[in-house]
């Protein structure tokens, strides 16, 4: 928080004493914070994927950590004495618990299974961080592998980029500050959701309480771009991050920036990028096991 990224929030202790009301008082305040920041009229449409951590967990029979990766490592901030034979549960926050425990009951009775889910995570100094996860059984043995990509997202701000609520006319022919606040939430909403079919126009106008002639003509006045373009470019180079910074299979990483159609997928990244995703080098990091 001191940095200013307020999506973190402090680890809640549950116990009825003056920590804890602080505790209370230091989320609260990162929430306020974040959204006075954002309700001032910041705005930057130049945020975009800047690195990718694969975090990768092996866990046994029991759901005890018997191997990662050194990427686990540097996301959760822990050492290797701190994970070695923990149960996976101890890392999990209490929200993140039942969801877990509903997975677990399921594994053990089917033997190609695999789920993606949301868990939240103990870091090592007790803040918590989301990740959604695919979860499998490996096949020939009861191991289970549990592997989630981080997204760093890189922060362009400069003049330029900014826009304030006090400006006459605020950007590209928007006058009002709600109009930029609202085509900001479409924007997040779509990075938050690469990996899913976009909404139609329609539908996307529905969730936002807008009509369809806005959303479109707000949206490419304030990012120069439309909708659609946007959220292809964005699966696109997620996608390459993922080639270049992982060893996931190819089908799969298209699968997970939401490509259906592999082949699709080939001929918009070879028309982005000016080359197949197979002529991108790979340096995917090793487990340690």
């Amino acid at each position: 928080m001191a940095k200013g990224n307020f999506s973190y929030r402090i680890r809640r202790t549950g116990k009825d004493d003056e920590l804890e009301a602080l505790v209370v008082l230091a989320n609260m305040l990162a929430e306020e914070l974040r959204e006075s920041v954002f309700h001032a009229g910041f705005i930057n449409p130049h945020r975009t994927y800047k690195n990718l951590l694969e975090s990768s967990f092996i866990l046994d029979a029991d759901f005890v950590i018997k191997g990662y990766n050194a990427n686990a490592l540097e996301v959760l901030g822990f050492s290797c004495e701190m994970l070695d034979n923990k149960p996976f549960n101890s890392i999990l926050a209490e929200s993140s618990l039942a969801s877990w425990n509903r997975v677990a009951a399921e594994i053990p009775h089917q033997d190609h299974y695999r789920s993606r889910l949301e868990l939240v995570f103990i870091n090592q100094d007790e803040s918590l961080v989301s990740f959604y996860c695919s979860i499998s059984r490996i096949l020939g043995c009861s191991s289970i592998l549990i592997s989630t990509v981080g997204c760093v997202i890189e922060e362009t701000i400069d003049t330029d980029g900014v826009v304030v609520a006090e400006a006459p006319q605020l950007l590209g022919g928007l006058y009002r500050h709600s109009d930029i606040a609202l085509m900001q939430d479409v924007y997040d909403y779509i990075l938050e959701n690469l990996d899913s079919t976009l909404p139609s126009i329609k539908e996307l106008s529905r969730i936002f309480g807008t009509n369809e002639h806005k959303l479109k003509c707000d949206f490419k006045l304030l990012f120069k771009t439309t909708i659609y373009q946007f959220y292809t470019n964005e699966r696109l180079k997620k996608a390459h991050l993922l080639i270049q910074q992982t060893g996931m299979p190819f089908k799969l990483i298209a699968s997970s920036c939401g490509f259906n159609n592999y082949s699709n997928f080939l001929k918009g990244f070879k028309k982005c990028f000016g080359c197949s995703p197979m002529a991108v080098k790979r340096r995917g990091g090793g487990f340690r096991l």
